[in-house]
């Protein structure tokens, strides 16, 4: 990998560019809420060389969602599951307005 690869990677919200205890500093929770969320399947990091998890940008915007729930009373796996459900709500809406979209584009002829 180049050094140019390397500072390509700072802008993809995909890249696990943060450790455990990091992301857990950076969230202000602890490394077993990122576990648990992990347990609960709400987000999968990657492993390391060693086996160290590793967490992205995204992930960890996901993981501050479920804070925001734990943290008004949500137990972690009900806030697992109203988060997936959420997205799965928000990709079905947006697969919706496509047809919606085409469904018009056809009536017009276009």
């Amino acid at each position: 990998m180049t050094a140019d690869d390397s500072y390509g990677r700072l802008d993809d919200d995909d890249y696990p560019a943060y450790t455990m205890g990091r992301a857990a500093d950076m969230l202000g929770t602890t490394q077993s809420f990122l576990r648990a969320v992990g347990e609960a399947r709400l987000i999968t990091p990657l492993r390391s060389e060693g086996g160290h998890r590793r967490y992205s940008r995204y992930q960890l915007r996901i993981a501050a969602r479920a804070r925001e729930l734990v943290d008004q009373g949500t137990p972690i796996e009900a806030a697992c599951r109203i988060i997936i459900l959420e997205d799965q709500l928000e990709e079905a809406q947006r697969i919706n307005a496509e047809h919606r979209h085409a469904a018009s584009q056809h009536e017009v002829g276009i």
